[in-house]
């Protein structure tokens, strides 16, 4: 039998690696989805989507996460490849 082997596209590579990066970020700040949710006027379930990352949020909902996270951009766009 054949193995499908399917290769990640640029744009999902880039939406895992951000995902990862709040998912560990808010570990780091102690914070739950629902508190950084709350700390950065979101729903609970975009935090969960952003992590696995299967949403794309826009520059303003970047940001807003980095204020609520207390991290620069940079850091919260860490290892993301073109």
């Amino acid at each position: 039998m054949l193995a499908v082997v399917r290769t990640m596209s640029s744009r999902q590579r880039s939406l895992t690696c951000f995902g990862h990066n709040v998912r560990r970020l808010r570990g780091v700040s102690g914070f739950t989805q629902e508190r950084l949710a709350d700390k950065a006027d979101l729903d609970p379930t975009y935090i969960s989507g952003i992590e696995r990352g299967v949403r794309n949020p826009t520059l303003l909902i970047i940001v807003r996460l980095a204020k609520a996270l207390g991290v620069s951009l940079s850091e919260l766009c860490k290892d993301i490849r073109p």
